[in-house]
Formats: C-alpha cells, sequence, structure tokens
C-alpha cells in the first residue's frame, strides 16, 4: 500500500532492458563537507523543533493529526501527538494509546517474521517460493525467490483488485486471494524493482504455511506480545478490546466525514494497527541488536543481512537502493535504512539511523490539502537530518559532455510499477519528462522541491547527474549498445524505476494526437449539423443510397461513442473509491462493449472516408477534411487496441 492510492491517482492530474542489480555490502554514503553545528537531540530541542513545525504543517495543510517518536540509544527520548484523533468529540492523540494504521510499513512485520522462520531453518532466501507453497506461482520470466520478494523483484505487474474493500464481508482468505489474483510476470527476477503488495502478501502466507500458524497470530504471538505492543494487531475489523483507541482517518481534516476502517485483502502487505509508543519498541529491537527488554526479535547477524545492500538501481553508483524489506534512504552523510506506508486515511514513515541507534517514526490520519502529507512527512525528516545531522553538499564539477548528454537523456519515461493487463492508458497520463534545457543541465517533472518547482540538475559523470544547489543525484542506466532505458534517482525512495517510453506510446504523443482526433471529430460533427439543419430548412435531401446511409449513420454514432467511452473512462478512473473497490467491474464492462461498438463505428468513418474521397461531393478541401477524419478514425483504433480499452479484463 505504500503510496498505492497516490500513484495510482497521480497519473490522472498512479520497456527497456532491466535495472542493474548486485547484491553485497551496503556502500558508505559520502561525508559531509565541514558545515554549521548539529544541535543536541534532546527531549527539550526534539519539543521544541517538532512543536512548531507539526502544529502549523497540519493546520496549514488540512490534516486531522499526528503522531512522533524518536528513539535514541535504547530508550523512547521523544513522543507527541499533534491534532486530533477523532475531529467530532475532539480526541487528541496520546503516542502510546491512540492507533494509527501504519500501511505499508506493516510490512517490516512481515519480513521480520520471514527472518525469524530463515533463523529456524525453514526458509531459504534463495530457494523457489513453490517450494513453500500449496499452489502454483507461475514463473515464465524465471524462478522467484523470497529475496526478490523482499527486495520487490519477483517481476511482477502491481495488483488493484482488491487491496482494500469496503465491507467486512468482501473479506476473504489470504490464499484465495493469492490465487485469485495472481499478476503476471513482466520482468526478469531480480532486475527491476517495481513495488509489490502482492509479494509481501504472499510472502506472509509463506511464514503462516512453514510455522503452521496463522499469519496475524503468528506476528501476534511472535512479535507485537513480546516487544510489548500492546495496542497493535492485524486483525480486521478491530478487536472490541482495540477499537476504543483506533484514530479516525480523513481525506482532509475539513470534512466532516472520516473513512471508515480500511480493510486490507492482502493482509501482511499492510493491514496492521498500532500506536507510535508500539512502533518505538518495534525500532528499538532493531537498534539494539535484536534485543527489546530481554527478548531476542532476530540475531545481530540477521539485522546486518536485512541492512544489506541487494539491489543497486543506479548502475554503478551509491545512490539508495534496497536492503532485505528495509529500503534505503541515506542523506546528510547518514546511513538510513526506512520504510513507508499510505492507506486512504493514513500516511507513515518509520526511519532507522544504525549507526546512530536513532529511529523515527510519523503517522498523520489524513492526506490533507491536494495529498499535502506526502510533502510534510518528507520534510519533516529532512529538517530533522539537517538540524541534528547538518551536511553541506560538495559541489562536483559538470563534465564537458553536458549539453550533448542532456539531449541525450530527455524525453518520457514511466514507472516500473504499472499495469499492463488493464488500465494502462492510466500510466501514460503519469509519465514523466525529462527536459534539456540550453545550459546543459536538465528537469525532471516528477523531482519538485517544496514549492512545485521542478528541480535542476547538472551531470557530474557519465549520464550521473547531481541537484544544483543540493545534495541528491539521478542516474541515467544503458542497455549493452549504449542507450538510455531507465533512470532512477536518490530524491524520492525506491521503490520504482523510470523506464524509458518511445514512438507513439509517449504521452507527449498520446496527448497530440488524441487532442486532435477530438477536435476534428467534434469538428466534423458540428459541421454535419449544420448541413442537416441547412437541408431541412431548404427541403433539401442527402442523396445517398441505402447503403451510404448506413455507412453514414455507423460512422457518426462511432464518433459519437469515442467521445462518451473516453468521457467515461477518464470518470470511473478519476473516482479512487471506485477504482479500488468491485463496483469499477460493471463500469469497466460497460466501457469495453462501447469500445467494441465505438471500433465498428471507426470502420465506418473509414468506408465513409474512402467514399468521399473517391465519389464526393465536393473540392478538394472537403476531401482534406474527410481525410483528416478518416486519420483519427485509424488512430481511435489503433490506441483502443494499443492500451486495452476493448481487451474486457477486469483482474487486475
Amino acid at each position: 500500500m505504500i503510496r498505492f492510492t497516490s500513484a495510482l491517482l497521480v497519473v490522472l492530474s498512479l520497456l527497456g532492458g532491466p535495472a542493474a542489480a548486485t547484491a553485497g555490502a551496503q556502500k558508505a554514503p559520502p561525508q559531509p563537507a565541514p558545515t554549521q553545528s548539529a544541535h543536541a537531540m534532546t527531549t527539550q530541542d526534539l519539543d521544541a523543533f517538532f512543536g512548531g513545525m507539526v502544529n502549523y504543517a497540519i493546520r496549514r495543510d488540512d490534516i486531522a493529526g499526528a503522531v512522533l517518536v524518536v528513539v535514541k540509544d535504547g530508550k523512547i527520548i521523544f513522543q507527541h501527538g499533534y491534532g486530533y484523533a477523532d475531529l467530532k468529540k475532539r480526541t487528541p492523540v496520546i503516542p502510546d494509546q491512540t492507533m494509527f494504521r501504519p500501511g505499508s510499513t506493516s510490512k517490516l512485520f512481515t519480513w521480520t517474521a520471514v527472518m525469524q522462520q530463515v533463523q529456524a531453518g525453514k526458509i531459504d532466501l534463495d530457494a523457489d517460493v513453490n517450494t513453500y507453497l500449496d499452489f502454483k506461482i507461475n514463473e515464465p520470466l524465471g524462478k522467484i525467490t523470497m529475496r526478490n520478494l523482499m527486495t520487490h523483484t519477483p517481476g511482477w505487474e502491481d495488483v488493484a483488485r482488491d487491496t482494500l474493500v469496503a465491507k467486512v464481508s468482501d473479506l476473504y482468505p489470504l490464499r484465495d486471494y493469492l490465487i485469485k489474483r495472481q499478476p503476471p510476470q513482466i520482468y526478469k527476477p531480480g532486475t527491476t524493482i517495481a513495488y509489490s503488495n502482492y509479494g509481501a502478501a504472499l510472502a506472509g502466507y509463506i511464514v503462516q504455511r512453514v510455522s503452521g500458524i496463522p499469519y496475524d497470530d503468528y506476528i501476534a504471538t511472535h512479535i507485537f506480545k513480546p516487544l510489548g505492543m500492546r495496542h497493535s494487531t492485524f486483525v480486521e475489523p478491530l478487536p472490541a478490546n482495540l477499537a476504543p483507541f483506533m484514530a479516525q482517518g480523513y481525506k482532509q481534516a475539513s470534512s466532516d466525514k472520516p473513512v471508515p476502517f480500511e480493510l486490507v485483502v492482502p493482509m501482511p502487505a499492510g493491514a496492521a494497527s498500532s500506536t507510535g509508543v508500539d512502533m518505538a519498541h518495534f525500532m528499538l529491537a532493531y537498534l539494539n541488536g535484536g534485543v527489546y527488554d530481554g527478548f531476542a526479535l532476530l540475531k545481530p547477524s540477521t539485522i546486518a543481512q536485512m541492512w544489506t545492500r541487494q539491489i543497486e538501481p543506479g548502475q554503478g553508483t551509491d545512490l539508495n537502493g534496497f536492503d532485505l524489506g528495509f529500503y534505503q534512504e541515506s542523506r546528510n552523510g547518514q546511513e538510513v535504512v526506512s520504510h513507508a506506508g499510505d492507506l486512504v486515511g493514513f500516511h507513515s514513515d518509520l526511519h532507522l539511523m544504525p549507526k546512530d541507534h536513532v529511529g523515527i517514526f510519523m503517522s498523520f490520519n489524513s492526506i490533507g490539502k491536494a495529498g499535502a502529507v506526502e510533502t510534510v512527512r518528507t520534510q519533516l525528516f529532512r529538517e530533522f537530518l539537517d538540524r541534528y545531522y547538518p551536511y553541506t553538499a560538495k559541489v562536483e564539477p559538470t563534465v564537458a559532455t553536458a549539453k550533448a548528454d542532456a539531449a541525450r537523456v530527455s524525453g518520457w519515461y514511466t514507472s516500473s510499477r504499472q499495469i499492463k493487463r488493464a488500465l494502462s492508458f492510466v500510466y501514460v497520463l503519469g509519465q514523466n519528462q525529462v527536459t534539456a534545457l540550453p545550459d546543459g543541465t536538465i528537469e525532471v517533472s516528477m523531482l519538485k522541491d517544496p514549492s512545485g518547482t521542478p528541480l535542476k540538475w547538472h551531470e557530474v559523470g557519465p549520464l550521473y547527474y547531481q541537484q544544483v544547489n543540493g545534495q541528491a543525484h539521478l542516474k541515467f542506466n544503458t542497455d549493452a549498445s549504449g542507450n538510455v532505458f531507465s533512470w532512477t534517482s536518490d530524491d524520492f525512495i525506491p521503490v520504482e524505476i523510470s523506464l524509458r517510453v518511445n514512438g507513439m506510446t509517449t504521452m507527449g504523443s498520446v496527448k497530440t494526437f488524441l487532442l486532435c482526433t477530438v477536435a476534428v471529430f467534434v469538428l466534423s460533427l458540428l459541421i454535419r449539423l449544420g448541413g442537416w439543419i441547412a437541408r431541412r430548412k431548404l427541403g433539401l435531401k442527402l442523396g445517398l443510397s441505402r447503403r451510404d446511409q448506413w455507412i453514414h449513420l455507423v460512422a457518426r454514432l462511432g464518433v459519437i461513442l469515442f467521445i462518451v467511452t473516453l468521457l467515461g473512462w477518464v470518470m470511473i478512473l478519476s473516482d479512487e473509491d471506485s477504482i479500488l473497490s468491485a463496483s469499477i467491474v460493471p463500469k469497466m464492462q460497460l466501457l469495453y462493449s462501447l469500445g467494441v461498438l465505438t471500433l465498428v463505428g471507426m470502420l465506418g468513418v473509414i468506408a465513409e472516408t474512402v467514399i468521399r474521397v473517391v465519389r464526393g461531393p465536393g473540392g478538394w478541401l472537403v476531401r482534406i477534411g474527410e481525410v483528416a477524419v478518416g486519420l483519427g478514425a485509424l488512430y481511435v483504433i489503433w490506441f483502443f487496441l494499443t492500451f486495452g480499452l476493448v481487451n474486457f479484463v477486469t483482474n487486475f
């Protein structure tokens, strides 16, 4: 669920070769240049620092409430609630009582359980996952292992259906979900990071299989209870004894309607409920060699293995990659391992700094105005680092080939985390653009500062860029022939890479051709409507044969159906609740059917174009117009077939 909803909806504003992947020791981040002195990380300083920032941010960005905890050197040094857990009742957030939904941060419990079973000798990280299953995982592109699941490199498409359901009666067993919603494999395993909730759910089911204990019971018995996490559970809906502690989730604080308790079918991927203090216990165990209050959660060697880089998304660079379960988010010269999580109503981040024995967890119960919580939580952590681990980035010299390379990398790119069998049109709209600027720097449309201004990047190595006036880096990857096929950056979390798109499937091409087609079709309808009105007033007839009359009717209906179908897709894909619920299925089936009728109509348009061009009536200007309409019909046929708008796929 990590940024799942926002990722899918952002594309409505959500294939080259594989990214390089190497296993090995985590590389140390670059050391900071001399800078200002760090503040002492004390309870008092943290209270003053976060107090002003968080209270201001939640008021400004329409967020109901938040919880924030910091641990250091084996103890909780800061815990605080902000805003409200329940707006209607004006219930305050209490860090050791108020329960939030950590979303995909829940996966860390799943990965912990997996590694407990690795320690017990019941799971081999490099064995085929089918070894542990009572059903078959299809592997047409290569064997899938637990290591692949933990690094989000099994090569699967994303899965949307039944990630969240509306009613308790819609929940169904994890095994059934894994069979019913198994995605196709589109990348060779171990090569391409493409975040997968399905993969985490499968890992949780494997824990259930090898331990002989239901997943939620296993987590409760082997993690929550021994860590003293008394207000934590994976049970859905909440048990009666915990329900009174649950915060309400909201889209915005100004909304008077809370989001209902979100029910997650792939439970191990994001169904946990917990408090800030309970999450602090979990962080303390990891930062203390796996031990909390005498209980050994994991061996120190196991944790060291989990914090070792497995996947390097930027070829030959130190860019943040994936460890086992955790991803790297190193910044300010500090090694950081993290995991974030998002549901509709809750948004969370967990960061650990192993060398300094520091951890921070934050969770918010609203997405805020225009999705502002994403920027809020990112900036809170970065400001935290700047205050306690100040850093001045070394300005690296620009290479001589900057202008030529900027032109080489410019173009359109799409997320490796996508669904191809359905909704592929959505991902076209979500493509990001790399633009070459006259001075040899580049901009990437999705990489912006908190004000929304695109960041600028200058080349400091072969296709390796540094943020202008910043510390982040960006790397373009190439295939064996030297062709650029992807980029990745440490300016955002490494849960996906951006793959280059070429030809008519780029957003620039689709936008241009689609708008031109709609414009030509609308104009043709208006011209024919005007002609019909004129003929009625003058008492004239079109003078077509019966066959040509039918072709004319089919063509006009086809143009109208195209516009209606296109608007229909935009409407249902703009509705967040529809995308994630079963209610989208009959709507999709209707639009698929309308799409087939549209294609029939486009054949009528093409037939009419041929007749009009060959036989008239009208002069050369009329014939040019007819050709434009016919070309538009050809484009519509290509568009519907290429982006699956007539494939009747609803299992996605």
